[in-house]
């Protein structure tokens, strides 16, 4: 019985820190990142003042291009600033045919206080295409801490 005991007082120690260790190291994990979403309403556009819309071309083309001002509100509901905010959307042109082919991310929001705040956002569009422009599947994602990109 002497022998028992013993072995059962060995397992229940071994037992005992293991779990010590296990809670110990979840204890001091740092917390994992999580994406935050962040809704995006009263979406609208408006051209580019001359001094920003001057020599405009499209991404990765000679074609002229068309510049706007994407703007609208951002609601943050973490409680926490939000940073590297980054916003997806859809744009068509007036006979809806994709404005930014095969690319929904248009850019980011650098910071998203708590709460609901305004945001812009800058795009070129190639000028032959007609507006006015539809602004359609407009939300955001970002991170509570700093992100390497």
């Amino acid at each position: 019985m002497n022998g028992l005991m013993q072995r059962l007082n060995r397992w229940l120690t071994v037992g005992l820190a293991t779990v010590g260790l296990w809670l110990g190291s979840w204890a001091f994990t740092p917390p994992a990142l999580a994406v935050v979403p962040i809704a995006l309403s009263d979406i609208d556009y408006h051209d580019c003042p001359a001094e920003i819309a001057a020599g405009t071309i499209a991404a990765g083309s000679p074609i002229a291009a068309s510049c706007y001002i994407v703007t609208g509100k951002a609601e943050n509901k973490s409680g926490k600033p939000i940073v590297n905010a980054d916003i997806f959307g859809r744009i068509y042109d007036a006979n809806d045919n994709p404005v930014m082919q095969n690319r929904t991310r248009l850019g980011s929001i650098e910071e998203v206080p708590p709460g609901v705040s305004d945001f812009e956002l800058r795009i070129s569009v190639p000028a032959n295409q007609p507006t006015p422009l539809k602004l359609k599947q407009f939300k955001a994602s970002g991170f509570v801490g700093l992100v390497r990109r």
